[in-house]
C-alpha cells in the first residue's frame, strides 16, 4: 500500500507510528499528537527552497531539495529502521503529501518496510479531524466543574481520569490554564491547530459520553474553545467547586511557584492598570523575598474572585475540596446516585 487516508487509520488503529517529515518549525507548530520529528530539510533549507519556488526557479528548487535530502538518507533511513522494528505501520507526512512525504515513502517501500505515506498530508489529517471532532461531540454528556480560582478544579479531573471517568482537560489540551498568569511555568501555548488535534485525541479515546470537563472561557492562551463543545459546556451539569482560603493558596503555590519569578512579575506588570502601581510594586517586592503567599491571597481577593463573581450559574451540587482524591470519589458516588450515565 503507498499510501492512506486518516480516517482509515483511525478504524485499523493497533502499534502504528507517524513520522513527520517537515521542518523543526513546522512541527512545533503543530503536528498530529504522538507523531516524532525527522525533518527531511531544517528550517533554513525549507526556507531556501521556498524561496526559489517563489521566484520560478522550480528547477532549481528541486535539484537543490534533492541534492540535500540525498546527504540526509543514510542518517533518516538508520532512524526509521530502528523505528519500523517496534511499530506494525509507519505512517509518514508532510504538509499536503507532497515532495517531501512523496519522495521518501517509495524509498522505504522498496526496501520491504512498512512505511506508508499519509494522503493529503497534515492538511488532509486537519480536514478529516476538523469534521470527525463536531461528529463525536455530537452526544456528549458534559459534567463541569466551575469555582473560583485555586480550588483544585483540575487536580480533581486529574483523579477522575485515574478512577477511569472519561475527562477533557481543555487547559492541559491548551498549554495554558486560562487566567492572565495562565502561561506562568509552562512555556509557550498550544497553537489552535494543536489545541484541537489534542481535544479530538481526549474525546475519542472515551468509553461512553460523560465526560467531565473544567469550566473555561471560551479562549483559552491562544486557543478557542470550538463553538459546538462550548455550547456543550453550557448546557452541561454544572457542578461548584469551593475549598478555604489557605487551601487555595496552596494550590497555587505547588502549581505557579517553582523558579517562576520572573515571569510572575512580568505579568504583574501587565496588571497595573487594574490593580495600581502602589499594590503591583508590593506584590514585586514580596516575589523577590520569596513571600509568595500574601501575594496570591491579595490577588484572589483583589482581582480573580471579584471576575469570578460576575459570572452568575446556577449548581446542581456544590462540593468542598480539600483533598481532591475524596473529592472525585464523592462526585462519582453523586453521579451514581443522579443514575447519570451518559449513554
Amino acid at each position: 500500500m503507498y499510501e492512506i487516508d486518516y480516517k482509515d487509520i483511525e478504524k485499523n488503529g493497533s502499534n502504528d507510528l507517524f513520522i513527520d517529515v517537515r521542518s523543526p518549525k513546522e512541527f512545533s507548530e503543530e503536528t498530529i499528537p504522538g507523531a516524532i520529528n525527522i525533518p527531511i530539510f531544517d528550517n533554513k533549507e525549507r526556507e531556501l527552497i521556498g524561496t526559489l519556488y517563489k521566484n520560478n526557479s522550480i528547477e532549481e528548487a528541486k535539484k537543490t531539495g534533492i541534492f540535500i535530502a540525498s546527504k540526509k538518507l543514510p542518517y533518516i533511513y538508520e532512524e526509521v529502521s530502528n523505528l519500523n522494528k517496534g511499530h506494525n505501520h509507519i505512517y509518514m507526512f508532510c504538509s499536503r503529501g507532497g515532495f517531501r512525504s512523496s519522495s521518501l515513502a517509495p524509498f522505504f517501500q522498496a526496501l520491504n518496510m512498512s512505511v506508508i505515506k499519509l494522503h493529503g498530508g497534515y492538511k488532509g489529517y486537519r480536514t478529516f479531524i476538523r469534521e470527525d471532532l463536531q461528529i463525536i461531540s455530537k452526544d456528549l454528556q458534559l459534567i463541569v466543574l466551575y469555582g473560583n480560582t485555586g480550588t483544585g478544579k483540575t487536580h480533581i479531573l486529574d483523579k477522575l481520569r485515574k478512577k477511569g471517568m472519561n475527562v477533557l482537560d481543555l487547559e492541559k489540551c491548551a498549554n495554558h490554564r486560562g487566567s492572565i498568569l495562565g502561561s506562568v511555568g509552562l512555556g509557550e501555548p498550544n497553537s489552535q491547530k494543536m489545541f484541537e488535534s489534542l481535544v479530538y485525541e481526549e474525546l475519542k479515546n472515551r468509553n461512553s459520553n460523560l465526560v467531565f470537563v473544567e469550566g473555561e472561557s471560551k479562549r483559552i492562551g491562544k486557543s478557542l474553545i470550538p463553538e459546538f463543545i462550548f455550547d456543550k459546556m453550557n448546557k452541561g451539569i454544572s457542578l461548584k467547586i469551593i475549598s478555604p482560603m489557605e487551601k487555595r493558596v496552596e494550590v497555587i503555590l505547588k502549581d505557579y511557584v517553582n523558579g517562576t519569578d520572573s515571569e510572575l512579575i512580568e505579568v504583574l506588570n501587565h496588571m497595573r492598570n487594574r490593580l495600581g502601581n502602589e499594590k503591583i510594586e508590593n506584590y514585586i517586592d514580596l516575589i523577590k523575598e520569596k513571600n509568595y503567599a500574601p501575594v496570591i491571597k491579595e490577588l484572589f481577593i483583589n482581582y480573580y474572585d471579584p471576575l469570578y463573581e460576575k459570572h452568575k450559574r446556577e449548581y446542581m451540587k456544590t462540593f468542598e475540596n480539600i483533598d481532591p482524591n475524596i473529592t472525585a470519589d464523592n462526585i462519582i458516588k453523586w453521579v451514581d446516585d443522579q443514575k447519570i450515565n451518559g449513554l
